[in-house]
Parts: C-alpha cells; sequence; structure tokens
C-alpha cells in the first residue's frame, strides 16, 4: 500500500493530487523550488523540501534531487503530474531502480510514446490508422521533397521528441520546405535535446479528438469517453470540453475501441490519453499518445464521477479496475477553459507579477483547480496558467452558459489574464453550433474583436467613473456593499 506521495510538481496539479492523497489517507511530501516558496502546494502538502532555484532545469528537473529528497522523507512512491519529468522515461526508471513507486506507465511505454515515430510504427501493428507519414525521422531536404512529391502538399514537420507545438512547421509550397525543416529541426533540439523530425500529410480542417484510458497492471484496459480539444492557439488548448458534438454514437464506440488497442500496443498502464485528428468525413488519425493524466483531466471527472489521480494510485499499488467498460456512466456536458496570466494584446506575452486580487467564480455546476491565492506570483520561470475553470451541466447548452456566467464572474487583479479571449469563445455562434476546427482561433480571432475590459473590470471602471463624476470620494467604495474596495479599483488601472 502506498502510505506516502511526493508530488513532484507545483501549482494547481500539484494540490489537485494532495487533496486526493488526503482523502485516500495518504501523506504527502511536496517540493518547490527558491522562487515558489510560500506558494498553496507547499503549504497544502504534510512537508516541504526546497530542491534548488527558480529555473526548473535547476529545481523541478533535478531527476536525482527529486528521488534523494523522496527517500529521506520516507516516500513510497512519486507522482510526476504532468509537465516537467511526468513523461521522462528515464526518471521513471530511475524511481523504480530507487525502490519506489512510479505513478504512472512503465518507462518502456513512456519511451515508445514519447517517440513520435516509434508510436506510429507501434500503432499501425496494431491496426491503429495513421495520417500518411514518412516511416522515421528525415535527415535532409531532399527526404521531405520525395515524400512531397508522393503525398502532395501542404505537409507538416514534426519533431520526433516532443508535442505542444514545438518543433512544428506547415509546408504549403516547395519554396518553403528548407526552411521550414531548418527551422523546426532548430526548435526541436532546442526544446527537446533532440533535432528529429519526421513529416506527416497535413489535414486541412481537423477536429482534435482526444480519449481518455486507464489500465490496470492485470492487462484490463477501457476507455471514459472523448474530450473535444479543437480550441487551440499555437498548438496550445484553451478550451476542452466533453461529450464533443461531432462524434456520433458509433464513431465514439468505434475510437474508443482503437484507443484501447493504441494503449495496449505498448503494454500501457495507469491513467493516459490517445489523441485523434478527425477529418470533415469523420475519418480519424492517431496522432500521439500523452502518457500522463492530462491538464483537462477534470472534464472527464465531472462527467463520469470518477477521481482519475485516486484510480491512478491504486492501479500504482497492484489493484484492478474497480468496474468493466459497460459499466462506465456517462453525465451530462462539462467544458473547462484554461486561464493564464497573459497579454492578448500583445501576442499573448506572459504577464507575470502579483496577484492583487483574486476571487474566482462559485454557485451550481462550477469547480475551479487552481494553484496561486490573491498575493501570489505569477513568476517569469514557469507556465502561465492562473487555474481551471470547469463548468457542468445536464447539456451543452446550459453548460456553455454556465461557463459563461462563471468567466464573467472571476475576478483577478495585478496580472493580465486571457478571460476575455475563453469569453469570446463561448460566446461565438460557431463555437455555439459546433461548427469549428482546430483553426478556429486563427479564423475568427483579432484582437479588435475583444472587449476593452473584462466583465468584472467593467464593474470596477463603471463604478470609479460613477463615483467621480458625482464628486464621490473613492475611498467611500471600501464601505459600501458592492464589494467594490477603492484597493481594488486602483489595483486595476495597469490592467485593462
Amino acid at each position: 500500500m502506498i502510505r506516502k506521495v511526493l508530488v513532484a510538481n507545483r501549482g494547481e496539479i500539484a494540490i489537485r493530487i494532495m487533496r486526493t492523497c488526503r482523502e485516500m489517507g495518504v501523506r504527502t511530501v511536496a517540493v518547490y523550488s527558491d522562487a515558489d516558496r510560500g506558494m498553496p502546494h507547499v503549504l497544502r502538502a504534510d512537508e516541504a523540501y526546497n530542491i534548488g532555484p527558480p529555473p526548473s532545469r535547476e529545481s523541478y528537473l533535478r531527476m536525482e534531487k527529486v528521488i534523494d529528497v523522496a527517500r529521506s522523507a520516507g516516500a513510497d512512491a512519486i507522482h510526476p503530474g504532468y509537465g516537467f519529468l511526468a513523461e521522462n522515461a528515464q526518471f521513471a526508471a530511475m524511481v523504480a531502480d530507487a525502490g519506489l513507486t512510479f505513478i504512472g506507465p512503465k518507462a518502456e511505454s513512456i519511451a515508445a510514446m514519447g517517440d513520435k515515430t516509434e508510436a506510429r510504427r507501434l500503432v499501425q501493428s496494431a491496426g491503429v490508422p495513421t495520417v500518411p507519414g514518412t516511416p522515421g525521422p528525415i535527415h535532409s531536404e531532399e527526404e521531405g521533397r520525395a515524400f512531397c512529391a508522393l503525398h502532395g502538399l501542404p505537409v507538416l514537420i514534426k519533431a520526433a521528441a516532443g508535442g505542444g507545438g514545438k518543433g512544428m512547421r506547415i509546408v504549403r509550397s516547395m519554396d518553403e520546405l528548407a526552411s521550414a525543416f531548418r527551422a523546426a529541426t532548430s526548435e526541436a533540439l532546442s526544446a527537446f535535446g533532440d533535432g528529429r523530425v519526421f513529416l506527416e500529410k497535413y489535414l486541412e480542417n481537423p477536429r482534435h479528438i482526444e480519449f481518455q484510458i486507464l489500465a490496470d497492471g492485470l492487462g484490463n484496459t477501457l476507455h471514459l469517453g472523448e474530450r473535444e480539444c479543437s480550441i487551440q492557439r499555437r498548438h496550445q488548448k484553451v478550451v476542452e470540453e466533453s461529450p464533443s458534438v461531432a462524434v456520433s454514437p458509433e464513431l465514439r464506440q468505434e475510437m474508443g475501441r482503437t484507443a484501447v488497442m493504441a494503449a495496449s500496443a505498448c503494454g500501457y498502464t495507469n491513467a493516459g490519453t490517445v489523441e485523434f485528428l478527425v477529418d470533415e468525413n469523420s475519418r480519424y488519425y492517431f496522432l500521439e499518445m500523452n502518457t500522463r493524466l492530462q491538464v483537462e483531466h477534470p472534464v472527464t471527472e465531472l462527467r463520469t464521477g470518477l477521481d482519475l489521480v485516486a484510480l491512478q494510485l491504486r492501479i500504482a499499488q497492484g489493484e484492478p479496475l474497480p468496474f468493466r467498460q459497460e459499466e462506465v456512466a456517462f453525465r451530462g456536458h462539462a467544458i473547462e477553459c484554461r486561464i493564464c496570466a497573459e497579454d492578448i494584446e500583445n501576442n499573448f506575452m506572459p504577464s507575470t507579477g502579483t496577484i492583487s486580487h483574486l476571487r474566482p467564480a462559485a454557485g451550481p455546476g462550477i469547480r475551479e483547480d487552481r494553484g496561486v491565492e490573491a498575493g501570489g506570483e505569477i513568476p517569469v520561470y514557469y507556465d502561465s496558467m492562473i487555474a481551471k475553470h470547469i463548468a457542468w451541466a445536464p447539456e451543452r447548452g446550459e453548460a456553455l452558459r454556465r461557463m459563461e456566467r462563471g468567466l464573467e464572474e472571476y475576478e483577478i487583479a495585478g496580472v493580465k489574464t486571457n478571460i476575455t479571449l475563453c469569453l469570446f469563445v463561448v460566446r461565438h455562434p460557431e463555437f455555439i453550433a459546433g461548427n469549428f476546427s482546430t483553426h478556429f482561433l486563427e479564423t475568427h480571432y483579432t484582437p479588435q474583436r475583444l472587449p476593452r475590459f473584462s466583465p468584472s473590470q467593467e464593474k470596477a471602471v463603471a463604478l470609479a467613473c460613477a463615483l467621480a463624476a458625482t464628486g464621490e470620494p473613492v475611498r467611500r467604495a471600501a464601505m459600501g456593499g458592492n464589494g467594490w474596495t477603492s484597493s481594488r479599483i486602483l489595483n486595476l488601472r495597469g490592467n485593462p
């Protein structure tokens, strides 16, 4: 039995894991960098240890240090969360060699699915459809030209060792191939330490559909339905929902079976996600497999009533899955928006600084996973996501309205956020109608189409203007029942 878990991560995912551990009677160990001293995940854990300076390569990515802390703290297991070391096969192997339990798949599965060309080969051998592509990495522009001559343009150059849009370039003409090959190779080398790239035929207007899978160590593998992840910016997901309006019951059943086949092809255990591209004719193709818990896992939890982190722990300690595929029950519709500290009017540059005020939305059907509080810092060293805002309702229209209401209620000051972008998406007629692809934002979004202020800021500005017009001292706002204090109004000055 796992009695103490070191969470090798930070922020909201560390807190999310610790909450489940608390409910299961499992003690937790946090690790933190100098920049994260005093952060909520540090305070929530039973024990916490400093592992180095702020840059992740000197703290959260120090595999030996993390394992040494786990040993000295008497932890039985390490949960990597997502990001950092979550999909590092070497780390998973080191954890096992240290006599600890890695709460995730085996190192061999991570390695197989982490190499995109090896993953394609594995799933193809299991009969899983893939987009036409090179059988392995290409090493020259000439190899790319040969592939283009055979399959036609456009094509997509992709990093063999990574994801998240890094090391990825679209080629629409042969004149672009040489520069795109060089740029993708350089970016892949910088991001992943591996400059290998391969080519795939580019699908013009696909939808990005992923299936959550679970597999125990006794040969049982099943799926927990799909998530629609097509609303993306530069291949980074912004809005996710389940179920997808584009997936029929018959297609859902077929894709679910295929996802299970893909996971079984690498002897997978624990939680993972099989991702597909679906074209305009409902043909689907394997994209990749994420060998970890996904950022958007709350969407599935709200629809199934299952705790995925608890299931991860139970699988890791050798328990069988407690249900069969036909016993998985789905209920209602769930949507997630990622709230990030970004300056959307300045090319989405990260917005760092101190959060001077934060009041999340609440009410029926609202869940929030967050890793920072008012007074906390958004540092320059890590991902800019502040929180995940999730809404559930019995049907999609109601879930959309609930999400819109929640985003309107959300108050944050001190840093700029993408809340107005999320509102733009959930209010857009084409999104509401379900008519979208992975190109939704590049097709419909421009900064000029967004409101100047978020709804919470509009209230503050309106109050400040009203007070100014009447000559009423701004300090009186702090005494009123409307909740808009003078400090909050002043803190919004630089945050339009």
